[in-house]
């Protein structure tokens, strides 16, 4: 039985009626093969019905889903196991909060980089909860910097609950660590697509989010402060999340109609935990239409449009 979320109950039982039927069927006593094909058709309208209507806050629990695939999984599917990880950045010590590397796709080498936060319990401690440190930064502009020298481009993948807010990371520089990597990847020569897998919070996000093309998978979420960080600000109580969720206007449509993000990447019925190989097809697929596109641009038209591009958000036109 998958993980589910409580809005997700209706599908609950009726996957707990249809695994009851399998089992029946397995005994081979009676023929329920029409009931459980019916069962399969029940679950498919069930969850066809909820999330075409899920609220802002809904969206925000499903980028959280503990069987959504992290970055690495999209890397290793959508490269064929062809990734090198790099580590380290070259000052104090691997962060291993971020992970890249060069893999191919289609002969093709590309410079992949994302946060990472954990299968496990265990894994989540020796992430960090996907929440880097200055050095997780320094280490993904080394490796940018390492892609414009060979002239391969870079995909990212945008996955994090936030930078990591500890005093040890405030004293090695992490405001200016992010900082730097805006002004780094604004200029970069190399086609720079950026992915948001998961969920998208503050300079955290930013630190490794500017690029030509940046895409919002379905059910994540992009804002500078998350919901229940909003709410306690706001209301002194993390009890209005749902309210907070909704006025930061986070989700994938509300920042393509704003023009923060440029695209929406589809996820199979029922978010992307549910369809693993799926959703790694997708994003390979877009990954690879977007990359044709800007190939055929020259270092500097796209360096000129990803600068009007974030020049132009926030400012107000007469």
């Amino acid at each position: 039985m998958p993980t589910l979320l409580d809005f997700e109950e209706p599908i609950g039982k009726l996957l707990d009626q249809l695994e009851e039927a399998e089992k029946i069927a397995e005994t081979g006593d009676v023929d329920i093969s029409k009931t459980i094909k019916e069962l399969k058709i029940k679950i498919k309208d069930a969850r066809k019905d909820i999330f075409k209507n899920l609220t802002p806050w809904q969206k925000v629990q499903l980028s959280r889903h503990p069987d959504r695939p992290y970055t690495l999984a999209y890397i290793e599917a959508i490269t064929n196991n062809t990734f090198l990880e790099l580590h380290g950045d070259r000052t104090v010590k691997d962060d291993k909060a971020i992970v890249g590397g060069f893999g191919q796709v289609d002969k093709k080498t590309i410079m992949f980089i994302g946060q990472q936060k954990g299968i496990n319990t265990k894994m989540r401690q020796y992430r960090n909860f996907g929440m880097a440190n200055p050095e997780g930064y320094r280490k993904a502009l080394r490796l940018m910097k390492l892609a414009e020298k060979f002239n391969k481009p870079i995909v990212t993948f945008i996955d994090t609950p936030g930078a990591y807010p500890g005093l040890e990371a405030e004293e090695r520089g992490q405001g200016e660590a992010i900082a730097r990597n805006i002004y780094e990847m604004i200029n970069l020569k190399v086609p720079v697509i950026c992915i948001i897998i998961g969920e998208g919070a503050s300079g955290g996000a930013l630190g490794i989010g500017i690029g030509d093309k940046v895409l919002m998978l379905e059910n994540t979420w992009y804002s500078v402060i998350s919901p229940e960080s909003c709410s306690s600000i706001l209301w002194r109580s993390w009890d209005f999340k749902e309210q907070a969720a909704s006025a930061l206007k986070l989700t994938a449509k509300d920042m393509l109609k704003n023009k923060l993000v440029d695209g929406i990447i589809q996820e199979p019925s029922g978010g992307a935990h549910t369809d693993h190989g799926k959703i790694f097809r997708i994003v390979k697929r877009e990954i690879i239409g977007l990359l044709e596109e800007l190939s055929k641009m020259e270092a500097e038209e796209r360096i000129d449009l990803r600068c009007e591009k974030f020049c132009d958000m926030g400012v107000v036109k007469d």
